[in-house]
Parts: structure tokens; sequence; C-alpha cells
């Protein structure tokens, strides 16, 4: 594995871990009813996710070519 592999690996989770923590204070502030706190927590969770899922999809790759299966993978 190539040490860019593991950074997206590593990546992905600090970001996965990130939108977690927004998404519990985003339940926090709207059961609170401060809804706009709540959504700008909520937009921020989901910034996070996508970077989460960037990287993932870049460790995926790195993977498949590694391995020589990318000719293999069919877009979805």
């Amino acid at each position: 594995m190539s040490e860019n592999h593991i950074d997206h690996h590593h990546k992905a989770a600090e970001h996965h871990e990130h939108a977690a923590k927004h998404h519990r204070a985003a339940a926090e502030h709207h059961q609170n009813g401060d809804h706009e706190k709540g959504a700008h927590h909520a937009h921020a969770a989901h910034g996070h996710a996508l970077h989460a899922e960037h990287h993932a999809s870049e460790a995926a790759k790195h993977h498949a070519n590694e391995h020589g299966v990318s000719e293999h993978v069919s877009a979805a």
C-alpha cells in the first residue's frame, strides 16, 4: 500500500468523526429549538461527509490500481 492510500483512509475516518460530532450538535440545537444553529451544524456535517466520501473513493482507487482490478470495476 502506498502512503497516499493510507492517508486517504485516515482522512476519511477523520471527516466521518467530524461529521458525527456536527450531527450530534445539530440534533441538540434542534431539540432546544435553535434551528439556525442546528441547520449550521447539519450543513457542516454534510460537508464533512462529502470530504469523507472523496477520500474513501480515492483510497479505493489506489487499492484497485495496486491490485490490478481497476479494469474489472464498473461505473455505478
